[in-house]
């Protein structure tokens, strides 16, 4: 294979395409094992290692993530945590990026949700392929919710802030509790067969623990979900909290708050591109309005309304012209043509056989037609003869034939 033929890639362009395909391919994951080398470094960032009898792999929480943690990981220690696979491009290597870390003793509920996760995602609930998008202007929503709850008054909050006429259908549910995952369906269900004018659906709960939030890592739930022909956003806890809800939505937002920013955004985006149409198209009219006016003005001005009969005399004065024009040449074509032909009858007469006879010659013709030889002839013929100025006929008494001298 010629060095042209092959594909060569530059050290910086493979470590990020395989940072790529990492991050595709474990968006988010759970992995327990045992702290190792946990360090805090002073930008509040902590690196360690999570390894089991077999194996390791590298680890950083950044402090961002690091304050909702509410105990202090030990070396040996060992957790379970949740965050995205990727890469440090610099070095090559590879690591997980830790949004929480739980200590173990919730391995049932983990274990649970991971054999839930890939079910559902072998059955395709969480293809892109089958997630709606959202409406390009959206009229009424439905927040599915407890009507105590932080979401709520979160939600209403951010779409306040717009005044506008969108209108929103509350259904109230329980989001914690074992009867919380058949509240939850009933309502997504109910509002799809009841409420067919919704845009959009929120479904969704403020922050809380693994077991606080389980509701929406329910299979009812993400059945009724994946059956919804509503849009439905999931917004459950903060932005470190993924649930099988979040999987399967066609859009998940991190937090309440940010499900009615999405919202607002595309309200605001499109009320705000009516107002810049209705603008244009206002200067639009009156820029038309101002040139139309112009050109009446200089049309009240103009010679055809200040002055029209000017318009029709000078179309006269061209049409006298026009006629004198033509007057003249068509006197001057006939005297061309009068000039050519007495040309023509000067030259017609000088060849003419009358001019000829004016000299003293004759023309004599008999029976057969004109006479050209004296042979045609014998004594006693009647002969006609052609004078200039008239005709006379001869009876022939003698013929002598004289023969031409070479």
């Amino acid at each position: 294979m010629n060095l042209e033929d092959k594909i060569i890639y530059t050290v910086s362009r493979i470590n990020n395409e395989i940072k790529t395909v990492l991050e595709d391919s474990y968006p988010a994951v759970w992995i327990t094992g045992e702290v190792s080398g946990f360090k805090t470094y002073s930008s509040g960032h902590s690196y360690f290692n999570l390894k089991d009898e077999n194996s390791q792999i590298q680890a950083v929480l950044f402090a961002g993530f690091g304050k909702n943690i509410n105990f202090v990981p030990q070396d040996g220690m060992q957790v379970v945590v949740y965050g995205k696979i990727t890469s440090y491009v610099q070095r090559g290597t590879y690591q997980i990026q830790v949004f929480t870390i739980e200590q173990s003793g919730k391995g049932t509920l983990q274990e649970s949700f991971e054999k839930l996760k890939n079910k559902l995602q072998r059955e395709g609930f969480f293809d892109e392929s089958r997630k709606k998008t959202l409406p390009f202007f959206i009229k009424k929503i439905a927040v599915v919710t407890s009507k105590d709850g932080a979401a709520l008054h979160d939600i209403l909050k951010v779409i306040n802030q717009i005044k506008s006429s969108l209108d929103i259908l509350i259904y109230p549910v329980k989001v914690q509790g074992e009867q919380a995952k058949f509240e939850i369906a009933e309502a997504i269900e109910y509002l799809n067969k009841n409420h067919g004018d919704i845009d959009v659906m929120l479904v969704g709960r403020g922050g809380g623990s693994l077991e606080d939030l389980w509701a929406f890592n329910e299979e009812i739930v993400a059945k009724a979900i994946y059956n919804s022909k509503i849009p439905v956003i999931s917004c459950v806890g903060h932005e470190i909290d993924y649930t099988i809800a979040d999987f399967t939505a066609d859009v998940r937002a991190a937090t309440p708050s940010v499900a009615a920013e999405i919202i607002v955004k595309n309200r605001k985006n499109i009320e705000d591109k009516i107002d810049l149409l209705f603008e244009r198209m206002s200067g639009g009219i009156k820029n038309i309005l101002f040139v139309c006016g112009e050109k009446i003005e200089r049309f009240k001005t103009s010679r055809a309304l200040s002055k029209p009969h000017l318009i029709y005399e000078d179309k006269i004065q061209y049409i006298d012209e026009c006629g004198t024009g033509i007057l003249r040449r068509m006197k001057e074509f006939f005297i061309l043509k009068n000039t050519k032909l007495e040309l023509n009858s000067q030259k017609l007469n000088l060849l003419s056989p009358l001019n000829i006879l004016g000299k003293g010659y004759a023309v004599c013709s008999g029976t057969n037609g004109i006479l050209k030889s004296v042979k045609d002839i014998k004594n006693d013929d009647n002969v006609n003869i052609q004078f200039a100025d008239g005709k006379a006929k001869a009876r022939i008494t003698e013929v002598n034939y004289e023969k031409k001298q070479l």
